[in-house]
């Protein structure tokens, strides 16, 4: 069990505890007050549970069937009854308009060999998984929606805000941190831009 601000989450072995990239998007979280927010790829659902204190409605979306059971339990155990989870490969099985999106993108270059793997693994060069969420997340994008998006610097932050910029979106780095081999750096992208600085 892991007990985070005032959430308890379960844990499983076969989906992704969460760890430092996912605690710096819980204290960056640009959610408002009555938001539509979706969280993909949502693990425990820990991010989505935070959201959801705030948020009017949370959708939280994984490609991990596990992990999507876990955090219906997650959020049983905390009474939160504002939020859905169910399975999806990306927005495969998402519909509707959000004014908020986050993504804890996998990032490291491979094929997944098991359900855990597809948490962390993003593809031959480690970010074909992002590239189809860039791809396809303008679409169900309020028009003042703002993209969070947990990126290591592995997989070419400047390739992710190059792609999102040319799509039409004001980009900015709002957070990251250094570990090791890598930065793990928070991406924040409006469509109509941001009216004021970001911190």
């Amino acid at each position: 069990m892991l007990y985070y601000r005032d959430l308890k989450i379960k844990l499983h072995p076969h989906v992704y505890e969460p760890a430092e990239d996912t605690f710096l998007l819980a204290e960056n979280l640009m959610i408002k007050d009555g938001d539509f927010a979706l969280d993909m790829g949502t693990g425990t659902g820990i991010i989505a549970l935070l959201m959801a204190k705030k948020a009017k409605f949370v959708l939280g979306v994984d490609v991990n069937p596990i992990a999507v059971e876990l955090a219906k339990e997650n959020a049983r155990l905390n009474g939160i009854t504002n939020v859905k989870f169910k399975q999806s490969d990306l927005f495969q099985n998402v519909g509707g308009k959000f004014d908020i999106i986050t993504f804890n993108a996998p990032y490291l270059p491979g094929e997944p060999e098991e359900l855990i793997d597809l948490a962390l693994v993003g593809g031959r060069e480690g970010r074909e998984v992002l590239d189809r969420f860039i791809e396809e997340v303008d679409g169900y994008l309020t028009e003042n929606g703002i993209i969070q998006i947990v990126q290591s610097s592995i997989t070419g932050v400047d390739k992710t805000i190059g792609k999102l910029t040319s799509k039409g979106f004001k980009v900015e780095i709002t957070a990251k941190e250094r570990y090791f081999f890598e930065e793990i750096v928070l991406i924040t992208a409006k469509r109509g831009g941001f009216s004021e600085p970001l911190e």
